[in-house]
C-alpha cells in the first residue's frame, strides 16, 4: 500500500468503526430509517386473500339504518345470532362492552354469547382503575414478568359479558416511535398478571384448546404456544412482527347476504367514520381491529416474520466487510470499477434482504449498511481526490452540493416513495355551507348540469347555468381567503368548503386558531359584498353557516394506493361539521368550539352561547361566537341566572336585552322559549347544563 493512501485507508477504516459503534447503539434517526427500510419490503409483496378470516362492518350506511352509536345490544346480539346462523366458526367483538347498555340490551346480549363462541375484548390503560378479565398462563422457565409489557390498569367487559364469553383479549395497537404498528405484543401484564391480545385469544379459541405456554430464558421471552397449534417465535417482550400480507372480505352490518361467512372467524367491529380507531402501517392507515386480524392470520398461517437474535452483529459485520472492499476499490481501483462496485452493492444490499423476507420471512436491514458503506465510500473518494488532484476540492464541493438536493429531488417527485398513512396532530377545522342550499338547487333538478359545470365566468345568466354561476361566485373569494391565510382547502362537498390549519406545515398553538377565525370573518364580510351585488341583480340573498373547532386528528395521505387525499380524520373533524349545522339553530354566523378559544381568549370579543352535547356524544362542550359590538354584562348575567336554575331572573334579564336591542335576536328567543320549558320541568340540583341535540 502507498503510503501516501495509507492514511486515508486507516481514516476510513476508523470512521467505519465509529458507524459499527453508532448501529450497535442505535439511536432514534437510525431505528426509523431502519424501521422505513424493513416497511419497504411489505409493500413489495402481493397480498392474499383470507380464508379464515372475514369482517362484517358497523359502516356508515349501518348507522343510518339503526342510527348512532352505541346501539341497543340486541341489534349485536341480533347479528352474532346471523352469524352463527351461516354457520361462521367463531364471532370477534373488538369493542369494549365496559357500561351496562342504557338501553336495556344486556340480558339477551348475555344470553347470547353463552349460546354462541364469542371473544370479546379488554383494553390496557396507562391511568384509572378496571376490572380485567384474566387467563391462564403456564411458563417454561422463569423471569416471565420481567419481560413483559406492564401497564398499571385495564378495562375489562362487565363482568357478565367477561364470565359468559368464550374468550377475553387485549386490543392493542401498539405503534412505533414513528406512529406506525409494525409488532405486536402476543402477552402483556396488568400489574404483575399475563393477559393475551386478541391474536393469540383468538387462536387458542379457533385451536380449540384451552391454554398457553410461554418459553422464557436469561434473554427474555423467544416463545408462545398455543397448545395443538404452531409454536411462535417472538422477540424478548413477546412480540412479533407483523406480516402485511393479507386482505379481508367485507361485508355491510345491513347486508342481507352472509353466506360469504361460512367456516369463518368472523369479526364484527365499528368502521364508521368517527367511530373506527384508525392507525398507520407500513402499507396504509388501518383500523384496529383489522390490524389483530392480520396478526391472527399470520398465527394461523405459521407465516411470522422473525429478526434473528444476531441479525445487529450481522448487519454489523457486513457494514464493515463492504466498507473495507469499497475503501481500497476507492482508493486503489479505476473509477468506473469503483462506480460498478457501488452498482454490485446498492442492488445487492436491499434485493439480498427482500429475497430473505420474501423466501424465509427473515428481517434484515439493508439500508444502514448501504448509506454508512456510501458514505465512507464518498470519505474514501475524498481522500483520493485530495492526494492525488490538488484542484479536487472544487468538484468535491460540487459534489456535496449536488447530493443532498438529488435525494431531495427524488423523494418530491417520485410517487413510488409516498406513503399512505397520517400524522396525530392539532388541527384547527373550518366548515362552512350555504343555508337553505337544497331549497335553491331543487329549482334546477331537471338540469343536474347547471349544478356540476365549472365555469370560471360566465355572462349570460340564464336559469339553466345560474346556480353554477352563483356556487362559483361564492366559492372564488371564499377559496382565496383560506389561501391567503395559509390554510389547506380540505375538499368541497356542493356548496360546503372545508378547511383546515396547522399541516402540512406546523403553527404555534395560537396561530392557527386565530387564523381560523379570522378568515371566517373575512367569510361573513365578503359575502355581504356578494349580497350587495346579488340584490342589484334582482337575485335573492345567501347566509352561510361557519363551524370551527380544534382538536387532534390524523392528517396525511389517506386512501388507497391508486388515488388518496392529504385530509384529516377525526371526532374533531366531525364536531366542526356539528358545529356548523348549528349556526342556524343560535342564529349566528360562525359557531366556534371551547378548544378552538384556548390560549386566544384576549384576541377576540367571544360570547358564550350554550353548552351542547352533539347527537352520539355524552360530553357536553360550550360553544361560541364571536360579534364586535356587543352587551357582554347583561348576556354574562343572563348565562348565570340560566347556569344557576333562576329561571324568571333568565327571563327578566332577556326583556332587558331586547329592550336595548341585540344582534343576537333570535339566539335570545330560542332561549326564552328553553328557559320556560325548563321552568316547568325544572331538571334539579344536579342538572348538568347540557343541551343535547336531537338532531346532527
Amino acid at each position: 500500500m502507498k503510503l501516501k493512501k495509507l492514511k486515508p485507508f486507516l481514516w476510513c477504516m476508523f470512521i467505519a468503526l465509529i458507524f459499527s459503534a453508532i448501529r450497535i447503539y442505535d439511536p432514534y434517526p437510525v431505528e426509523i430509517i431502519r424501521l422505513k427500510g424493513l416497511d419497504f419490503y411489505q409493500r413489495q409483496q402481493e397480498a392474499k386473500i383470507s380464508q379464515e378470516i372475514s369482517i362484517v362492518e358497523i359502516d356508515e350506511a349501518s348507522l343510518e339504518q339503526y342510527g348512532q352509536w352505541p346501539w341497543k345490544r340486541d341489534i349485536l346480539s341480533n347479528g352474532i345470532i346471523k352469524a352463527f346462523e351461516n354457520n361462521a366458526a367463531l364471532v370477534v367483538l373488538p369493542i369494549l362492552f365496559a357500561e351496562e347498555d342504557r338501553l336495556g340490551g344486556d340480558e339477551f346480549f348475555i344470553q347470547t354469547i353463552q349460546n354462541y363462541p364469542v371473544v370479546t375484548s379488554q383494553s390496557a390503560s396507562l391511568k384509572g382503575k378496571g376490572k380485567v378479565v384474566p387467563r391462564g398462563i403456564s411458563t417454561i422457565g422463569t423471569g416471565l414478568y420481567n419481560w413483559l409489557y406492564d401497564y398499571p390498569a385495564g378495562i375489562g367487559p362487565l363482568d357478565s359479558i367477561g364470565k359468559y364469553s368464550a374468550g377475553v383479549g387485549m386490543l392493542l395497537t401498539a405503534p412505533e416511535l414513528d406512529g406506525v404498528v409494525r409488532r405486536l405484543p402476543l402477552l402483556i401484564q396488568i400489574n404483575g398478571e399475563p393477559y393475551p391480545t386478541i391474536p393469540l385469544e383468538v387462536l387458542r379459541l379457533f385451536g380449540g384448546e384451552q391454554s398457553y405456554q410461554v418459553k422464557v430464558d436469561e434473554m427474555g421471552i423467544n416463545k408462545v404456544r398455543v397448545l395443538g397449534v404452531n409454536t411462535i417465535d417472538t422477540d424478548q417482550h413477546s412480540r412479533v412482527w407483523i406480516n402485511f400480507n393479507n386482505e379481508f372480505n367485507k361485508i355491510s352490518f345491513i347486508d342481507n347476504d352472509w353466506t360469504s361467512l361460512e367456516n369463518k372467524i368472523v369479526v364484527i367491529a365499528l368502521t364508521a367514520e368517527g367511530l373506527s380507531n384508525s392507525v398507520a402501517t407500513p402499507i396504509k392507515v388501518s383500523n384496529g381491529h383489522e390490524l389483530n386480524m392480520q396478526v391472527l392470520q399470520m398465527l394461523i398461517d405459521g407465516n411470522t416474520l422473525n429478526r434473528p437474535v444476531d441479525a445487529t452483529i450481522n448487519e454489523v459485520l457486513i457494514t464493515l466487510g463492504i466498507s473495507l472492499i469499497l475503501t481500497l476499490g476507492a482508493l486503489f481501483l479505476l473509477y468506473y470499477i469503483n462506480v460498478f462496485l457501488l452498482l454490485i452493492t446498492v442492488i445487492l444490499l436491499p434485493y439480498t434482504g427482500f429475497y430473505l423476507f420474501n423466501n424465509y420471512n427473515l428481517l434484515y436491514d439493508y439500508t444502514y449498511p448501504l448509506y454508512s458503506t456510501f458514505i465512507i465510500f464518498t470519505i474514501a473518494i475524498f481522500f483520493r481526490f485530495i492526494h492525488e488532484f490538488k484542484g479536487r476540492m472544487l468538484i468535491k464541493k460540487q459534489f456535496e452540493h449536488y447530493l443532498a438536493p438529488e435525494i431531495v429531488k427524488k423523494l418530491q417527485k417520485n410517487p413510488d416513495m409516498l406513503k399512505l398513512g397520517g400524522d396525530t396532530q392539532d388541527l384547527t377545522i373550518l366548515f362552512s355551507d350555504i343555508r337553505g342550499f337544497t331549497t335553491i338547487s331543487e329549482q334546477f333538478k331537471d338540469n343536474p348540469q347547471g349544478l356540476t359545470d365549472l365555469i370560471k365566468k360566465l355572462k349570460t345568466q340564464d336559469k339553466k347555468n345560474y346556480l353554477t354561476y352563483l356556487i362559483n361566485r361564492y366559492l372564488t373569494p371564499m377559496t382565496q381567503i383560506v389561501m391567503e391565510s395559509g390554510g389547506t382547502i380540505d375538499k368541497y362537498i356542493g356548496d360546503a368548503l372545508m378547511a383546515f390549519w396547522n399541516a402540512p406545515i406546523p403553527e404555534d398553538k395560537t396561530s392557527h386558531r386565530i387564523k381560523a377565525i379570522e378568515v371566517a370573518i373575512k367569510m361573513q364580510s365578503e359575502l355581504e359584498k356578494l349580497n350587495i351585488q346579488l340584490v342589484e341583480e334582482g337575485k335573492k340573498e345567501l347566509a352561510i353557516g361557519i363551524g370551527i373547532n380544534t382538536g387532534t386528528v390524523v392528517v396525511g395521505n389517506m386512501g388507497s394506493d391508486q388515488r388518496f387525499d392529504y385530509t384529516c380524520l377525526g371526532d374533531a373533524v366531525n364536531l366542526s361539521a356539528r358545529l356548523e349545522g348549528q349556526t342556524k339553530s343560535y342564529g349566528v354566523g360562525i359557531l366556534l368550539g371551547e378548544e378552538t378559544i384556548k390560549h386566544i381568549e384576549d384576541k377576540f370579543k367571544f360570547i358564550e352561547l350554550d353548552k351542547i352535547a352533539v347527537k352520539g356524544k355524552k360530553e357536553g362542550k360550550y360553544v361560541y361566537t364571536v360579534l364586535d359590538k356587543f352587551n357582554h354584562t347583561l348576556h354574562n348575567a343572563f348565562l348565570e341566572y340560566y347556569k344557576n336554575r333562576k329561571w324568571k331572573q333568565a327571563l327578566l334579564t332577556i326583556e332587558k336585552i331586547f329592550d336595548k336591542g341585540t344582534q343576537l335576536e333570535f339566539y335570545y328567543k330560542e332561549m326564552e322559549k328553553r328557559v320556560v320549558d325548563l321552568a316547568k320541568n325544572d331538571p334539579g340540583e344536579d342538572w348538568d347544563q347540557v343541551y343535547r341535540l336531537k338532531t346532527k
